[in-house]
């Protein structure tokens, strides 16, 4: 029942389209994520967690009353909205009962196909009950995975079905997706030591470590005038934008030619006419040196174009997005260990594996909330080739449950 249970609850949130919109607007940017959060707070009330509630910023907060006094308060997290990417609206899951393996044909477009070839660990769930989008949107599982695994522990430990834990805190966040989930948190209204973002993929991975991330915004300033009389007068604000872009490596420092521990420069969104270009770009690495000398190379290419196109001008904004995860962890040194602790009186493998983009727990850790990332059973993120796995969701809520219950053993301070 409690298996059925968790796949309704994750079905039930996909069809709540709560794609993020623009940032620097409205907060949250979508009004879906205001529809999730309250149904996610009434569906807390209704388990009888008296203090869950959803404020003006649509943050929802929540306290599960454990049975232990004395240990550390652990918090879990995951956010409300899917990524701007792909459409998260009139999604249609498809639920694949006992996968017998092979290829996955997705039935809103037939050009869309799930392969084995590109998902090699679904050689690894024969068996296994899988939920695909239609091919036409995403799925959510990034990260109504982890929202569902939060809200079916919480009703576990609520029904006595789970160990004896401490209090535990629950955090939804909105906005996740675009830089911006931990931009109205109140750590004190939380309350933790502790905390867990429940953003990962597959099962058995632990996250202690992610990139560290700035955008650098590039304005190219042009001279618009008519083209009929633009000789010697117009400066092509569009190709001087153009040409500092393709001047940018391919070979290297590219999201299509790295991946582990290599960094990259990712233009993204391009906008403007011939007065004024706007290019933003991601920049990735582990190492916060590295995310500078990104930095210089960008204001370099641009001193170069300034030069092949006279009169254009060009500046080059860097705004920090977040640091490596590993940065704040020593705070709370048993974050790391527990989990690793959990898997192994699981009898299962714990993979400690790098992410290549951030969460909100890099913000949280950053902010002074040590929080580690946990596996959920997503897949292919942001995608129309999203998919999830209920047996590695189930795995992800037994294994919060361990953790929970070694925490409880756990004095309050790491000291004591």
């Amino acid at each position: 029942m409690s298996r059925d249970r968790l796949l309704q609850r994750f079905l039930k949130y996909t069809q709540i389209d709560t794609t993020a919109g623009h940032p620097g607007g409205k907060y949250p940017s979508s009004d879906g994520q205001l529809v999730l959060g309250k149904l996610l707070t009434d569906e807390l009330l209704k388990m009888g967690v008296v203090d869950a509630v959803q404020d003006e910023h649509g943050l929802v907060y929540a306290t599960v009353q454990g049975k232990v006094m004395g240990c550390p308060v652990v918090a879990l997290n995951s956010h409300v909205d899917t990524s701007p990417e792909t459409t998260g609206a009139n999604v249609k899951p498809q639920v694949i009962e006992s996968y017998a393996g092979g290829d996955i044909p997705l039935p809103g477009d037939p050009t869309k196909v799930i392969t084995v070839r590109d998902n090699p660990e679904l050689n690894d769930l024969h068996g296994c009950t899988l939920i695909t989008t239609d091919g036409t949107t995403l799925l959510g599982g990034d990260d109504k995975a982890g929202i569902a695994v939060i809200m079916e522990v919480a009703q576990r430990i609520l029904e006595g079905k789970g160990p004896d834990v401490g209090t535990l805190k629950i955090l939804f966040t909105c906005d996740e997706e675009i830089g911006h989930g931990v931009d109205h948190v109140d750590l004190k209204k939380l309350g933790a030591d502790v905390c867990y973002t429940l953003d990962g993929p597959g099962a058995n991975e632990l996250n202690e470590e992610t990139f560290s991330a700035d955008l650098a915004t590039i304005t190219v300033k042009g001279v618009n005038i008519h083209p009929s009389i633009a000789k010697g007068r117009m400066v092509n604000s569009v190709r001087a934008a153009s040409a500092l872009v393709a001047k940018l490596p391919t070979d290297r420092l590219s999201p299509e030619t790295t991946d582990q521990r290599d960094g990259f420069i990712h233009p993204y969104i391009i906008e403007g006419g011939v007065a004024e270009t706007t290019v933003q770009c991601i920049l990735r690495s582990f190492e916060t040196e590295e995310l500078e000398a990104q930095a210089q190379l960008i204001r370099d290419l641009a001193k170069q174009v300034e030069g092949e196109f006279p009169g254009c001008e060009i500046h080059v904004a860097v705004t920090p997005q977040y640091r490596n995860l590993r940065d704040g962890l020593e705070k709370e040194p048993r974050a790391v260990p527990i989990a690793e602790k959990a898997h192994r009186a699981l009898e299962r493998p714990c993979s400690k594996r790098v992410i290549r983009g951030g969460t909100d727990g890099s913000q949280l850790t950053a902010m002074g909330l040590p929080t580690p990332n946990l596996s959920t059973g997503q897949h292919n993120p942001h995608s129309p080739l999203e998919w999830a796995c209920l047996d590695e969701m189930e795995q992800a809520v037994e294994l919060v449950l361990k953790m929970l219950e070694l925490w409880a053993s756990e004095p309050k301070s790491a000291a004591s």
